[in-house]
C-alpha cells in the first residue's frame, strides 16, 4: 500500500479530485506523486515530467487544462524537489549525484501509475528538465504511445565563452569537492520570490507568474533556489550523451518559445528534424515555460499536444 502524502489543491487550482502519495525508489528515497484522474471517458493518462524547480501543484492549471480535454494526468516531485527527499543538507539546493539518477524517480511513478490503474493509453509530456529526463526513459525502453515536450532541456542555452568553460570548471568542482556549491549566478534565493515579473525570463504572463510567486509565498517548503555544480555537470554529461542518439520510434511533437533563455533551441530543432514522426514548433514571443504563457500561446500548445494524444488514442 502506498501511504497518502500532503497535496495543497487550494494552491493547485486543478481538478477537484486531485491526490498524492508516498513512493520509494529503487536507491532509497522517498518522493512525492500526484495525479488527477479525468471524470468519465477518458483519453488515457498524460504522465507530466515537471522541470526544474517544479512540482505537482505547479501543475494544477494545466492538469485542468488538460481533464477538460479528457486526459488524465499523472506528475511527481523529483528528487530534491517539491516535497520528496532533499539530496543534500541544504535543501534548497538542486543537486544530483549522478543524472541517471533520476531514472529511479521514473521506475517509481511509472510503477505508482500502475498501482493507481491510471487509464491507458500512456503518453509522456517532458518540461524543460523532464524533457531530458523523459528521453531518456524513452530511449531506456520506457513505454509510451506517444510523446511531447515544451522546452525540452537537450541542451543549454549559453555563451560561447560559458559553453567553453562550463564543463571543465563543473568537473573540477567535483573533483576537489566543491560540488555542492552554487552554479555562479546561482544563490539560495528561490526564483520567483527574488525577481520581479518585468525581465523573468520564464513567462510573458503577469497572471500565471504570479500563480507561481503566490504558491512560493504560501509553501515555502515546495520550493527550490539554484543550482548545485554537480547538478550542471551531470546535466552537461547527460545532454552530451543524448545529442550521440537516435531518435527513439514513438510519435513526437516539440515546442519551444522563441524568446527561451535557458535551453539551446537549435539542439530542439534538429533532433526534431531528425525524429521519425516528429515536429517541431517555434512559437512568437514566448519565453521558457510554455505551459505558463499568455493564454494564446498556452492554449495552442495544450491544444495541439492534446490532439497529437488523441490521434494516437484513436488509432490504439
Amino acid at each position: 500500500m502506498m501511504a497518502p502524502a500532503p497535496f495543497y489543491p487550494e494552491i493547485a487550482e486543478g481538478p477537484d479530485n486531485g491526490s498524492c502519495f508516498w513512493v520509494g525508489t529503487g536507491d532509497g528515497l522517498r518522493l512525492r506523486v500526484g495525479y488527477w484522474k479525468a471524470t468519465g471517458r477518458t483519453k488515457g493518462t498524460i504522465f507530466l515530467f515537471p522541470g526544474r524547480t517544479e512540482y505537482v501543484e505547479l501543475q494544477g492549471r494545466t492538469a485542468k487544462s488538460f481533464a477538460d480535454r479528457g486526459f488524465s494526468i499523472c506528475t511527481i516531485d523529483w528528487r530534491g524537489h517539491g516535497l520528496s527527499d532533499r539530496v543534500l543538507s541544504n535543501p534548497v539546493t538542486l543537486h544530483v549525484n549522478r543524472f541517471s539518477d533520476y531514472q529511479y524517480d521514473v521506475a517509481a511513478i511509472i510503477a505508482a501509475a500502475s498501482a493507481v490503474d491510471m487509464p491507458k493509453p500512456w503518453f509522456l509530456l517532458g518540461n524543460s528538465m523532464g524533457g531530458c529526463i523523459g528521453l531518456r526513459a524513452l530511449l531506456s525502453g520506457v513505454s509510451f504511445s506517444a510523446c511531447a515536450f515544451t522546452a525540452p532541456m537537450w541542451g543549454l542555452r549559453m555563451s560561447r565563452v560559458q559553453s567553453v568553460v562550463a564543463r571543465p570548471v563543473s568537473w573540477a568542482a567535483q573533483v576537489i569537492g566543491q560540488g555542492e556549491r552554487y552554479v555562479p549566478g546561482h544563490d539560495g534565493n528561490n526564483y520567483a520570490l527574488s525577481n520581479p515579473f518585468e525581465g523573468n525570463r520564464i513567462t510573458r504572463d503577469p497572471t500565471n507568474y504570479e500563480y507561481w510567486v503566490s504558491q512560493a509565498r504560501s509553501k515555502p517548503c515546495l520550493q527550490t533556489a539554484g543550482s548545485s555544480m554537480q547538478w550542471l555537470h551531470q546535466s552537461l554529461l547527460e545532454c552530451g550523451h543524448l545529442s550521440k542518439t537516435h531518435p527513439p520510434d514513438v510519435p513526437c511533437i516539440a515546442f519551444c518559445g522563441e524568446q527561451d533563455g535557458v535551453v539551446d533551441i537549435e539542439v530542439i530543432r534538429d533532433r526534431m528534424n531528425a525524429w521519425p514522426n516528429g515536429r517541431f514548433e517555434l512559437m512568437p514571443g514566448a519565453r521558457h515555460a510554455l505551459l505558463l504563457e499568455v493564454p494564446k500561446i498556452r492554449e495552442t500548445v495544450i491544444s495541439e499536444i492534446s490532439d497529437h494524444f488523441e490521434s494516437i488514442q484513436i488509432a490504439v
